[in-house]
């Protein structure tokens, strides 16, 4: 189960933002749909991610100005898988993509830079069990 590949797994619908969108909005994009991540694409091109972790902690602490937008904030460059990706190669990268000790929740599956799915954790414990 773990060589199948992550486009066997992957989400495919994906809700994104794109970067012109405001801090705020996309906050409450994340908490409207119960989702951790919010890729950003520009023009199906994916150009960073946000997660609700980091925007809601920053809004707690009011570190943002009125009008910030995705792009001010967003995570780049993104740490993506491919569609013909094992199992196993997103869990590795899972693990180790993070650039401190914490482990990523979601993966931008990406062709040609296209955004095409994402995989989280929760898409794998679920094949796995």
């Amino acid at each position: 189960m773990l060589n199948k590949k992550v486009s066997e797994i992957m989400t495919k619908d994906v809700l994104t933002i794109t970067p012109d969108v405001d801090v705020i909005n996309a906050f409450e994009k994340l908490m409207e749909h119960k989702i951790s991540a919010l890729p950003v694409v520009d023009d199906d091109v994916l150009v960073g991610i946000i997660t609700a972790t980091d925007v809601g902690h920053n809004l707690i602490l009011d570190k943002y100005e009125l009008g910030t937008n995705v792009e001010e904030i967003m995570v780049k460059p993104v740490v993506t898988v491919s569609s013909d990706d094992s199992i196993r190669k997103a869990i590795d990268v899972m693990r180790n993509g993070a650039s401190d000790s914490n482990i990523l929740n979601q993966l931008p599956v990406v062709e040609n830079d296209k955004l095409v799915g994402i995989i989280s954790d929760g898409d794998i414990i679920q094949e796995i069990f």
